[in-house]
């Protein structure tokens, strides 16, 4: 068992009740990591955009928002929930498209921006699926894709996945687990790689968040984002027993640290 990492990509088969949390989550950690990518893009009137993997509509809705009734964006996810969702959210936007499908076979281009917010690293093929959204602008036009810093929601993932081994009776895991995205999760990492994928003239915004280490806000971390697959299998009564060992660990203790960086690149011509 690893700690799973959040996100708000792949939710394919959600709940309602999975995605309610997800929605309840968006103000105190998607809404604020959209905002700031579609600030780091510095999108404009008129613009076309494509927003990857959108979840609810966290990046969607103020990209919607800044390109205007003259532009209009595209918001594909593979979750028809959370595009139901995104399609609430967007009600008096008619410039906001939402489609459930895969981004990865997104046949549309020619945008001025493409958009992909904690999305890149939970495709099937990151590398294949980034160079494929790295392809979907215009010639000059922008490509972002926003990842977590390393160390972002590690305190909160382990102590989930230490409070589900004791409640499994399985080996307590120690250090986190290393994987892609703490590899690739240092700006000058993250740029080479997107370099790497076709993005030209990278560059890479750290963008500053936490969470309160309250037990509200802790717990809804976990049911409103891919933490919640770490409860999968447990009854009532063992998930209340997770959440306090949880929040046990956690409650009243620092902030989470949220922070995401922003590679912001452009297609070569």
């Amino acid at each position: 068992m690893t700690a799973a990492e959040p996100s708000p990509a792949r939710w394919a088969g959600a709940s309602d009740d999975a995605a309610a949390d997800f929605a309840r989550l968006g103000p105190l950690l998607w809404d604020p990591v959209g905002r700031a990518t579609v600030a780091a893009v510095d999108l404009r009137p008129g613009q076309r955009v494509l927003d990857a993997c959108c979840g609810d509509g966290a990046s969607a809705v103020p990209a919607a928002h800044a390109v205007g009734s003259p532009g209009h964006v595209d918001a594909v996810d593979l979750s028809p929930v959370m595009v139901g969702l995104l399609r609430r959210r967007a009600g008096d936007l008619p410039q906001l498209t939402g489609t459930a499908a895969d981004v990865t076979t997104w046949a549309g281009e020619g945008y001025d921006a493409v958009l992909c917010v904690l999305g890149a690293f939970s495709l099937p093929d990151m590398d294949a699926g980034t160079a494929h959204l790295v392809r979907r602008p215009r010639p000059g036009g922008l490509v972002s894709v926003t990842s977590w810093r390393p160390g972002a929601m590690v305190a909160p993932g382990m102590a989930l996945a230490r409070a589900v081994a004791r409640e499994r009776g399985e080996p307590v895991p120690g250090d986190p687990p290393r994987g892609r995205l703490q590899e690739l999760g240092a700006p000058d990492a993250l740029a080479g790689w997107f370099a790497g994928r076709g993005a030209a003239g990278v560059e890479v915004t750290t963008v500053p968040h936490t969470l309160p280490a309250t037990d509200d806000a802790l717990w809804l971390l976990v049911l409103g984002s891919a933490f919640r697959g770490m409860l999968a299998g447990l009854d009532d009564d063992a998930v209340g027993r997770v959440r306090a060992d949880y929040l046990g660990q956690l409650a009243g203790g620092p902030p989470v640290d949220a922070t995401t960086l922003v590679a912001v690149g452009s297609r070569a011509g």
